[in-house]
């Protein structure tokens, strides 16, 4: 943990290992200077304008592989922590997990978004947009880092398209530069900030007892699953569940399960 948010946030304090394991200050302390003299030193250094540690001009990973995907394990849920750490012997060693090729993400992209979003400023941008493979400068307010299955982006203002949109980190070119505080924040963001509830069901099409098993696949009660997001995630939800809204008339055993609310969710899609 201590080398994973050390590269990818570029700043580490007691106050991550606190939270992450439930520990307190003094020994978080303990194990901060435990990697300083023991396993890396050199390492990490103490940086009073961040008041916490980062990596420094020599840094390399000792317990860690350096990628990416290391960091979203971290950020998506507590139990990918069992493939990063695998030293922990946590008794999975009988688990195989398939996962995506990670996109190609380097720490310089990231440090500086997360400080901007952290200290709510604006970031110059070098940006391919997959519609015309042509690389350009953007100016972006960023307000959150998403994960998903398959990729990384950052959700933020763009004074050029003048709205909200989805920028994909593995398509931001050479290292983000900082600028003054943000134009716009996630408090604007009208999509983020309207919560909505996805409702899922057993495709209709299938018999009783197909349905009642595509039911308890999923946890549904009474046949139906709530998903609670923001309109602006819609989409990735969606595609978690591998539902694709425009082969609506696809097979039944293929698809599985249906949007039951998709008349009242869809004007969100129309949009994205």
């Amino acid at each position: 943990m201590i080398e994973i948010i050390a590269l990818w946030e570029g700043r580490l304090t007691t106050n991550h290992l606190i939270k992450n394991f439930g520990i307190g200050r003094q020994q978080a302390s303990k194990d901060i200077n435990t990697y300083l003299a023991d396993i890396a030193p050199g390492n990490l250094v103490y940086d009073k304008y961040l008041k916490g540690y980062k990596p420094s001009s020599t840094f390399t990973p000792s317990l860690t592989s350096g990628h990416a995907d290391e960091y979203l394990h971290i950020l998506s849920r507590s139990e990918d922590m069992n493939v990063t750490f695998a030293d922990l012997n946590m008794g999975f060693d009988n688990t195989s997990m398939i996962r995506p090729v990670t996109r190609n993400i380097s720490p310089q992209v990231l440090h500086p978004l997360i400080q901007a979003i952290r200290e709510k400023k604006r970031v110059d941008i070098s940006y391919t947009s997959l519609k015309d493979g042509q690389e350009v400068e953007r100016i972006i307010s960023p307000h959150s880092l998403v994960c998903t299955a398959l990729r990384w982006h950052v959700r933020a203002y763009c004074e050029y398209a003048n709205d909200y949109r989805d920028f994909v980190l593995s398509r931001i070119r050479g290292i983000p530069d900082i600028n003054d505080k943000l134009v716009m924040s996630k408090a604007q963001d009208k999509l983020w900030s309207t919560h909505i509830t996805v409702k899922l069901a057993p495709d209709s099409r299938l018999t009783v007892n197909q349905a009642a098993v595509i039911s308890n696949d999923y946890g549904m009660k009474e046949d139906e699953l709530e998903i609670s997001t923001n309109a602006a995630l819609i989409r990735y939800v969606l595609d978690a569940y591998n539902i694709d809204i425009h082969t609506l008339d696809s097979n039944p055993l293929g698809q599985q399960i249906i949007v039951k609310n998709f008349n009242d969710i869809k004007r969100y899609l129309n949009y994205l």
